[in-house]
């Protein structure tokens, strides 16, 4: 934790007094959002793609920790993605006058973030039975299939949204914003670990509980209580 507050420390202050300020067509000062924008999505992909291990793994096995991760996964894809519908519409409004346009680009990635909002939802109101996480793992693998789309919808449909650092795109001009930009992975990369692995560890314990409650009430040890 304080590994990932420092390098998010530094990322802001190198961002507010050293990176420079784009041009006005990218949205002037509001394209430094672009450091946390970008690295919020792949924190998105990344917390996708553990998802769908997880539940690949549960639907083989059923454990307790391989559920723990494919429900961690869902959880932290949510979280990243809102900060990527959140971020990305702050941008646009400077850049392109408008908070959200029907872009391929926007359009999936809204699509995915329903996705495992729905695992969410399902996990939390649909019951905790092994049917009910068979359903939600399986969702968690065909979500992932949208993933791909995400990344290649620029290319194969254009849309408003721009192709800064992929083949064809922007660039970044100045030596301050690739170093930016990394920084952001990084710092993204942190706190994806520290709340995957967090979460997860969470439900393994909780699920231990449960089963230690479950036990005591079946010898008749909660009577009483």
């Amino acid at each position: 934790m304080p590994l990932t507050f420092a390098v998010f420390a530094f990322l802001l202050w190198f961002i507010a007094f050293h990176t420079p300020q784009a041009q006005a067509a990218a949205g002037g000062l509001a394209q430094k959002i672009f450091y946390f924008h970008v690295p919020s999505a792949y924190a998105m992909y990344l917390s996708a793609l553990l998802c769908c291990v997880g539940s690949a793994a549960y639907l083989s096995s059923a454990t307790e920790r391989r559920n723990a991760i494919a429900q961690a996964g869902a959880e932290c894809a949510v979280v990243f993605g809102f900060m990527v519908l959140v971020s990305g519409p702050l941008w646009a409004k400077k850049a392109w006058g408008v908070y959200w346009t029907w872009d391929p680009r926007l359009t999936t990635s809204l699509l995915s973030v329903l996705i495992y909002v729905a695992i969410v939802v399902l996990r939390a109101f649909g019951g905790d039975g092994d049917a009910e996480r068979r359903f939600a793992a399986a969702i968690g693998v065909l979500g992932t299939v949208n993933l791909p789309i995400i990344h290649y919808s620029v290319r194969k449909w254009g849309g408003n949204h721009p192709a800064v650092i992929s083949q064809g795109g922007g660039g970044l001009a100045h030596p301050d914003m690739k170093l930016a930009l990394g920084v952001g992975f990084l710092a993204m990369t942190l706190l994806a670990t520290l709340l995957l692995w967090s979460q997860a560890r969470t439900l393994v314990l909780r699920g231990k509980v449960r089963a230690l409650e479950e036990r005591a009430a079946a010898a008749g040890l909660t009577g009483g209580v």
